[in-house]
């Protein structure tokens, strides 16, 4: 039976990713979680209280800077590093805590694998890393200019993945993120934001014209990736997007939720933020290639999920 660590698990990825490891029912999963105040501990409580009765489940409340608190997690066979400091624009305000967090912190994982000889180690990283760039579709090929100090330390995690699957033969597989929800996502992040605040009556930040544009990926599907790479075996070192394959703008997500709500949202433009990159779209043909990824569900289905969620 594998045991899996899976880091930031409390957290909206981590939760849901857990919820379909132990539903196998041939999975052990210790997850570790500080529950860093960006945003309430109560709802990454509630998100962790499915697994409590699962004797395949184990909690540490512990940094992953803190090599002790790692230390409590044993006979581990597979990291799935999802803890992060989280966001573009709070990682200007505060660069070197998202330094310290994201990149020590990832460091200190990887000595603990290389400790404790696990071999398999999969990294949560971003789209962020491809900063401003306007050859899209973008491949994992493409030169790389992160903006803002959180793209900077998810690049640094992919390249420090690579030190380890050299040195220490860890097989390092980072997966860039697109623009994850669903049920769970964090209160901070636009469609919950939006959703929200559009059912209530009240207005919506937007910032800039609305042309803007993500490739919005549902949570099940980046769960099906991370998956994918917690069982590949073919090579050591890999850098694959899990994205949708789609993109939309701003101003259609809005109109979407506006469908879903069946209520029109109230604009408050604000200027464009430093850091946000206008554009997202992720080539997926490689995590098809290797990890047998294949999106399955539409911008609309998955709204709709995340209000039916919204609503319990």
């Amino acid at each position: 039976m594998k045991k899996i660590l899976v880091t930031g698990g409390a957290g909206f990825i981590g939760s849901n990713l857990i919820a379909k490891l132990l539903s196998a029912g041939d999975t052990k999963v210790v997850c570790i979680d500080n529950f860093d105040d960006f945003y309430p501990k109560d709802i990454k409580e509630k998100n962790l209280l499915p697994f409590k009765a699962n004797p395949n489940f184990e909690f540490i409340e512990g940094d992953i800077r803190n090599m002790a608190d790692l230390d409590k997690a044993t006979d581990v066979n597979v990291i799935v590093h999802l803890a992060a400091k989280a966001g573009v624009r709070p990682s200007i305000v505060n660069p070197i805590l998202y330094q310290d967090v994201n990149v020590s912190g990832t460091q200190n994982l990887l000595e603990y694998a290389k400790k404790n000889n696990i071999t398999q180690f999969v990294f949560a990283s971003s789209s962020s890393v491809y900063g401003i760039n306007e050859n899209v579709p973008w491949t994992e090929t493409e030169t790389l200019m992160p903006i803002s100090p959180y793209a900077s330390t998810k690049l640094s995690g992919e390249m420090l993945g690579h030190v380890y699957s050299h040195l220490y033969n860890i097989r390092f597989i980072a997966l860039r993120f697109f623009t994850v929800y669903g049920p769970g996502q964090r209160p901070d992040l636009a469609i919950h934001k939006f959703f929200k605040l559009i059912l209530n009556g009240k207005p919506i930040p937007v910032f800039g014209n609305g042309e803007t544009s993500r490739d919005y990926t549902f949570v099940d599907d980046t769960v099906s990736g991370i998956i994918g790479a917690i069982n590949y075996s073919d090579t050591n070192f890999e850098i694959i997007n899990l994205g949708n394959y789609k993109t939309v703008t701003l101003t259609g997500l809005i109109e979407s939720i506006e469908k879903i709500c069946d209520k029109k949202a109230i604009i408050d433009r604000f200027e464009e933020q430093p850091g946000d990159v206008p554009h997202t779209f992720a080539d997926v043909d490689k995590a098809k290639r290797l990890l047998n990824y294949n999106p399955q569900t539409d911008l609309a289905t998955g709204l709709l999920k995340f209000k039916e969620w919204l609503a319990v």
